[in-house]
């Protein structure tokens, strides 16, 4: 009996012990940090970046946790203006330079970045440009930026043209003349998503902007200079109308979804389709799959990617909209030196580093703001022509919702919208613009 009292005393001792030797493996304690990201879920190697990018992340740092909340398009712009509101920020954020982050920037709910870059020796490694707080409508580099990005490209599918005998357009009046040569085949003329209440203003309105107003339009505008109503600004609302007129754009285009273009553009239901170079990253091989929207053989032989004709009447030949790209912001409300300040910095530095870049870079999502540090050996041939459309480029001009925030993009596009159904006047359009602007101020 006194030996199986011991026995029970020694395994109750073991099990009261276990507890104690248990702790001594438990994992440290995690820094909790709240994240909205931005991400087209359909877009190919969209499931393979959340393994590759975020999941890779926390294995690299098991100390932080990412609570992660991913949205797209009006959802995540919609989500991110209630936060700013409320001034109640996550942790990190996907944000733009201006524009749509406007009240990101102006409320000053992002910190500046400079001194974590300097800190960390790593200011010097990106793009001149991209680090420039002029640039920038907080007046500090309050978001890292990809890179930065080109808001109007035509893409162009040459295996439709050479069926229907015709060549890339170098002007519009060559353009519109193929309209009926390629409704004769059966094939639209220009895809575009104008359904969606940002793509006209921003990825064929910009570029059409800066080429009858110059590059300083928006500036001159914004300083009192001009006005919305100005003949620069009519003579490109002007144009806009004559695409519908033309039927270079087609009414069926105010019924065609941001989801949806892609994929006609890549079953050949148009020779041409609008949108900006960020787009590149639909067309190209999924790596989870293996299989892209446009194979790489005709990616190299059938595509091409150029810029708008000469338009009648233009200012200024072959300049395009362009703008400091999206990147990643850190909450103003974050404890200086805090454990949740620092997390946050390791992963906006994760998601601006070499690694995530040239994951960007190679899925086509962005070109990289890093001046070193990564690869272009191995793009695929949308991908190199990308890059080659960007050194062509002569004048930069401005995006229209990366300068003008508020109510303002949104009543421009909405009135382009309007044009295309013939419901409005350009005349009433840039009065309409011009109300926006002044309310807005």
């Amino acid at each position: 009996m006194k030996k199986i009292a011991m026995l029970a005393m020694i395994v109750a001792a073991t099990g009261m012990l276990s507890p104690i030797f248990a702790l001594g493996k438990k994992k440290t304690k995690q820094t909790v940090i709240t994240v909205l990201d931005y991400q087209d879920a359909t877009a190919p190697n969209s499931y393979e970046d959340n393994k590759l990018i975020w999941e890779a992340f926390e294995k690299e740092h098991p100390d932080i946790k990412i609570e992660r909340e991913v949205l797209f398009n009006e959802p995540f712009h919609q989500k991110m203006a209630a936060y700013a509101a409320s001034g109640k920020m996550p942790d990190v954020f996907y944000m733009w330079p201006s524009g749509r982050s406007a009240a990101i920037h102006e409320k000053k709910l992002a910190k500046d970045l400079t001194p974590f870059m300097k800190q960390d020796g790593i200011y010097d490694n990106y793009n001149k440009a991209c680090v420039d707080p002029a640039a920038q409508t907080s007046g500090y580099v309050a978001e890292l930026p990809l890179g930065l990005t080109v808001s109007h490209m035509l893409y162009v599918n040459t295996s439709i043209l050479n069926e229907c005998g015709l060549s890339i357009p170098k002007t519009y009046e060559e353009l519109k003349a193929q309209v009926p040569v390629l409704k004769a085949k059966g094939y639209e003329t220009i895809l575009m998503a104008n359904m969606d209440d940002w793509v006209m203003q921003s990825c064929l309105f910009s570029c059409v902007a800066g080429r009858f107003g110059g590059a300083d339009w928006a500036d001159k505008i914004k300083s009192g200079k001009a006005k919305f109503t100005d003949k620069p600004f009519l003579d490109a609302v002007r144009f806009i109308k004559t695409l519908y007129d033309d039927g270079v754009l087609s009414q069926k285009t105010l019924a065609t979804s941001y989801g949806d273009v892609v994929g006609q553009f890549a079953s050949k239901k148009g020779a041409y389709l609008i949108d900006g170079d960020w787009r590149v990253a639909a067309f190209l091989t999924d790596s989870s799959t293996g299989k892209a929207l446009i194979s790489t053989s005709d990616q190299k032989n059938n595509i091409e990617l150029i810029n708008f004709p000469a338009i009648p009447g233009e200012k200024i030949h072959g300049s395009n909209s362009s703008t400091l790209g999206v990147g990643y912001g850190m909450s103003a409300k974050l404890k200086k030196n805090s454990k949740e300040e620092k997390a946050a910095w390791e992963l906006i530095k994760w998601l601006l580093g070499p690694y995530c870049q040239q994951r960007r870079l190679d899925t086509g999502a962005s070109f990289p703001s890093l001046k070193s540090g990564v690869s272009y050996a191995n793009l695929e041939p949308l991908s190199a022509k990308r890059a080659a459309f960007y050194s062509a480029q002569t004048i930069s001009t401005p995006v229209f919702d990366s300068v003008f925030d508020g109510d303002v993009p949104s009543v421009l596009n909405a009135d382009l919208q309007a044009l295309g159904l013939r419901q409005k006047t350009p005349e009433q359009v840039c009065r309409d613009v011009q109300a926006a602007y002044d309310a807005s101020k």
